[in-house]
């Protein structure tokens, strides 16, 4: 990665974490991403959800209409030392899929 995309990502995280509500954090991202670039997003991590509550690849597939490929990836992810993901799902714990408790 080039040192401008990286100062440019370095940006994106500053301006992202500079956010304080959910109304504010609605406003850049509509005015940021396209509306199937933020479904996309969303799916992601719905998948994320579904995968931490146990549900069968076959049943996420299905519900979010992404590809095997992608739902490997996210569980990938998911398992990853990053824990990005694990970290939205243990703050939101309790909003997860359908009333169950989001399991990390």
């Amino acid at each position: 990665m080039e040192k401008k995309e990286i100062k440019m990502i370095d940006d994106l995280q500053t301006a992202l974490a500079g956010l304080k509500t959910k109304g504010e954090i609605k406003k850049f991202l509509h005015d940021l991403l396209t509306q199937q670039e933020l479904s996309d997003l969303a799916r992601r991590l719905r998948v994320a959800q579904m995968l931490s509550a146990k549900i069968p690849y076959t049943k996420i597939i299905e519900e979010t209409g992404l590809s095997s490929t992608t739902v490997a990836r996210v569980a990938k992810w998911l398992r990853s030392d990053v824990g990005g993901f694990r970290t939205v799902l243990k703050r939101n714990r309790g909003k997860g899929v359908k009333g169950k408790n989001v399991k990390v």
